[in-house]
């Protein structure tokens, strides 16, 4: 190639020539990458404020059924404040790198999420070898061998995982139980003293959390089961159906690949290649803080939560056709539970619980789903 054929790193890169260096994608990103304290705090602040509300809530309503949907709603918003403090974490949410482990620690707090470890598993190990089997552990597929070698409860778990029905039940017990709350030397063999102290500030939150609402109850005369049930229970399980959902949709779709050998995962681009833009109508998105324009996280993880939506489209303009961009549907939600239950990495391909190919080979991909 001359110098007078060489694309323009400031024009879209057609689909014809090479992917640019990261470093070059990335300064495309640079102005959208500024961070605003007072926007922190405010985001902070209303979902914080939203949370309370509806926690309050659960006890304040009469009605069963109110009570269960501001316990429902509470979740959502859980989930809002997960986003906020997952960007403290990858210091993209202020400018004050300090300031960001405080506001994380704080959004966290909900969740029972423990800032060190959660920043360990997700900004180490996830978004340093994104799809990368043996390392990454987030909704990882099994081979074949592996999953004939489980047993029968291991292999109705994975069943129930991959259903489309349960990413709750596989976030809360794969991720939270066993990577995030205290876990053991199996799934953390490092050990830290700042993971035991923060699974202890996530544990005290969660008995004041319990304390409140069974104090509530009894001061009110209500059962303090069903109001545990409504504003500690309902709100968690929905949050971990919110967060496995989200980081299932975000990475695991046919034209999405899963790679066991370094250098191949290397040569694919991984943090274009394995992620996956959700679009939703009536700007859905928004209300999840963007979270959805996950590729431009993924390229670069400073850009700010506020300014993912701008961060994308400016991808999506200079990468055209190369991008995963799955306008979401319920029907296109449980087509791919079925087609991706297991991973054939011979042959580069979904397969169902039999060994059936159900997606395209890599090789057979056309150039958009192969970029």
């Amino acid at each position: 190639m001359t110098a007078s054929q060489t694309p323009n790193p400031n024009q879209p890169i057609p689909l014809d020539q090479p992917l640019p260096h990261r470093k070059i994608i990335r300064e495309w990103l640079i102005p959208l990458a500024e961070r605003t304290t007072v926007l922190a705090f405010v985001l902070l602040i209303v979902d914080y404020a939203l949370f309370f509300a509806l926690i309050a809530g659960t006890i304040a309503f009469d009605a069963v059924w109110a009570k269960l949907l501001s316990g429902l709603a509470a979740g959502f918003v859980i989930g809002r404040l997960f986003i906020i403090g997952h960007d403290a974490c990858h210091q993209s949410l202020t400018p004050h790198r300090e300031l960001n482990k405080v506001l994380g620690r704080i959004a966290f707090l909900p969740s029972l999420t423990p800032y060190s470890l959660w920043d360990t598993g997700h900004n180490v190990v996830h978004h340093g070898y994104t799809n990368l089997k043996g390392v990454d552990f987030v909704w990882t597929p099994l081979t074949a061998a592996e999953f004939d070698a489980l047993n029968p409860m291991q292999k109705l778990l994975e069943r129930a995982y991959r259903s489309g029905w349960a990413p709750g039940l596989y976030y809360m017990i794969e991720i939270w139980w066993k990577r995030e709350f205290f876990p053991n030397k199996t799934h953390m063999p490092t050990r830290r003293p700042i993971f035991f102290k923060d699974s202890m500030l996530v544990s005290v939150f969660a008995v004041i959390w319990m304390a409140v609402i069974a104090g509530a109850a009894v001061s009110t005369g209500q059962s303090v089961w069903l109001s545990l049930l409504l504003g500690f229970a309902v709100p968690f399980f929905f949050w971990n159906s919110m967060i496995g959902f989200v980081v299932y949709v975000h990475h695991t779709h046919v034209k999405v690949s899963w790679h066991d050998n370094k250098a191949a995962w290397t040569k694919a681009a991984p943090f274009v290649s394995t992620t996956v833009h959700l679009t939703f109508p009536f700007n859905i998105g928004a209300l999840m803080h963007h979270i959805m324009e996950h590729t431009a996280h993924h390229v670069d993880m400073s850009v700010p939560l506020y300014r993912l939506k701008k961060a994308q489209a400016k991808l999506e303009e200079m990468l055209p056709g190369r991008i995963i961009v799955q306008p979401f549907s319920w029907k296109w939600y449980f087509e791919t539970a079925k087609n991706c239950k297991m991973y054939d990495f011979t042959r580069e391909c979904w397969t169902d619980f039999k060994g059936n190919m159900t997606s395209p080979v890599r090789g057979n991909l056309p150039p958009a789903a192969q970029a």
